[in-house]
């Protein structure tokens, strides 16, 4: 009596309530944590994972958690970190903005209740490293733990709290380096796993890492550097996107170093040292820095991110995994802002076209036809930042002798049709999550017609996490460059978009040549292709 009296103490101490005293308890090493139990699947949510660096601390690496004593209460997502409030609505804003806090190094588990051995899938969140939470709705991970996994999402350190990288940050580091400060908060994350997931039924030799758009850019992060090797198995990169990428201490691809864009967000902002930086309010100076522009990123330091991601992986030097990749039809018609604004008309477009791409014009126009120069025009971007890296990364793995599966998400519905968002950006998370009541108030709703399609997707899904294969009807991607076309029903076919890859490769090739970046800025907002290049061709 008395052992259990000291229990519930204990429990109410760390905030826990009697009614708790019959949910689902895991004593795990970091501390023991009490859920909740729905159905068969067991969730723990806001469990602390690492000390956050905050205020006079702020941009360091994340700090080890000291185990607690006692039971901690794990029943409510923990705050979103620090972002911008934004006021222009879309289709991705939440019902209610989203409770903030430095304090935010928190992750989310959810396990079936008989749970051995099984294989985690680990969530990292989209919204460009500037916002975004695994608290958001359409990312409960209930319905594909039911698939018999575990599944666990993170939040990390967003924006200019979680990426700013400065000369005095630098200086104090042991490393000499700064900046990636959200990139290092997912391998802490990665770290908890590896040494609390058995507590919950997990098994930390198989966990596959998976993120959607900023989150897939942060798996192809997580497979560059390594200081992440050995904390995952496999791969998943949902719309991601290898894009040119911020030297640390140099000015690279047109663009200043990572450093100096600190100093000048420093004088921006009006805070010359770092003690009056650390010193500004967290949500003050997260507001502050996007006004003025500062764009979150990784930053080649040769610590955490050796060297540009499309070096590393030309080299095979990426983590030898299975990866699962894809992207959307739809990418850019809910990312306007991305793609350049089309011309009056058709012989507009092909001017500037033949302008820019010089001799790669004709080979370029067959592609994205002036006939149809709206759709090009959307259909460039969405092929330079998405197609190209997901086609990419599968040929990358495959070389190294790794399955590597990839799809083209190009499923629609009446009111998302009507809508003209048809297979936009990110429309397949809820389907690959089975949250159809989960999506955001602007979202087109999902009729419940479309279960049978979340249905497969969540076994392909969780059939890779498990095994490093897709499972029935889906090939590797191998020599005949086999993909999935998920429309109405996922389809087997082979050749993606032919042509597509071997353009932006060469592009590419030719603008690293060149010292031009490689991101956006492509189609007719492209500035004029650089000459042949050697092994460009």
């Amino acid at each position: 009596m008395k052992l259990l009296q000291s229990a519930a103490f204990a429990a109410l101490a760390l905030g826990a309530s009697p009614a708790l005293a019959q949910a689902p308890t895991v004593a795990a090493p970091s501390g023991s944590v009490q859920g909740t139990l729905d159905g068969s699947i067991r969730s723990f949510k806001g469990i602390p994972y690492a000390v956050p660096p905050v205020g006079g601390m702020r941009w360091r690496p994340p700090a080890p958690m000291q185990p607690w004593k006692g039971v901690r209460a794990a029943t409510d997502f923990g705050p979103a970190c620090v972002q911008p409030q934004s006021k222009t609505p879309s289709v991705y804003s939440p019902a209610e903005p989203l409770p903030v806090s430095e304090d935010c190094l928190t992750l989310n588990v959810w396990a079936p209740a008989n749970a051995k051995k099984a294989p985690v899938f680990f969530w990292v969140h989209g919204g460009a490293l500037v916002t975004g939470s695994s608290r958001e709705p359409m990312y409960d991970g209930k319905r594909l733990a039911e698939q018999g996994m575990i599944v666990v999402s993170i939040n990390y350190r967003l924006g200019v709290l979680g990426w700013l990288a400065h000369p005095a940050l630098s200086l104090e580091s042991p490393q000499k380096v700064s900046g990636n400060y959200g990139l290092l908060d997912q391998m802490a994350a990665l770290a908890w796993v590896k040494h609390n997931i058995a507590a919950f039924g997990g098994d930390p030799a198989n966990v596959t890492i998976a993120g959607e758009s900023a989150g897939g850019l942060s798996v192809l992060f997580l497979m560059e550097s390594p200081l992440a090797r050995g904390m995952f198995a496999k791969a998943i990169a949902q719309s991601a996107y290898m894009v040119a990428m911020p030297e640390l201490k140099k000015s690279a691809y047109g663009a200043p170093s990572a450093e100096a864009v600190g100093q000048m967000l420093s004088a921006g902002v009006q805070a010359p040292t770092l003690a009056a930086l650390r010193g500004m309010d967290a949500q003050k100076i997260t507001d502050s820095a996007a006004k003025l522009g500062f764009f979150p990123f990784g930053a080649v330091d040769g610590l955490v991110l050796p060297e540009q991601m499309v070096t590393s992986f030309d080299k095979g030097k990426q983590a030898p995994v299975p990866v699962l990749a894809g992207f959307n039809q739809g990418e850019i018609r809910s990312l306007m802002m991305l793609a350049p604004k089309a011309p009056e008309s058709a012989a507009d477009y092909e001017k500037a076209i033949r302008e820019r791409y010089g001799d790669f014009a004709d080979a370029f126009l067959k592609l994205y036809p002036a006939a149809d120069y709206r759709e090009s025009t959307l259909a460039t971007t969405r092929d330079a930042l998405y197609g190209w890296t997901s086609e990419r990364l599968a040929r990358k793995q495959t070389a190294l002798g790794q399955p590597s599966y990839l799809y083209l998400f190009d499923h629609g519905y009446p009111a998302m049709d009507q809508a003209g968002l048809h297979a936009f950006h990110a429309s397949e998370i809820p389907y690959v999550f089975g949250t159809f009541d989960g999506t955001p108030p602007r979202w087109p709703q999902v009729p419940d017609s479309d279960r049978s399609l979340s249905d497969n997707m969540m076994r392909y899904w969780a059939n890779f996490a498990k095994s490093g294969a897709a499972g029935p009807g889906w090939p590797a991607y191998g020599d005949k460059r086999n993909y999935l076309h998920i429309a109405h029903t996922p389809q087997a076919k082979a050749g993606l978009m032919p042509g597509m890859y071997d353009q932006y490769e060469a592009v590419v090739c030719r603008r690293r040549a060149a010292g031009v970046a490689w991101n956006w800025n492509v189609g007719l907002a492209s500035p004029k292709l650089p000459g042949k290049a050697a092994g460009c061709e």
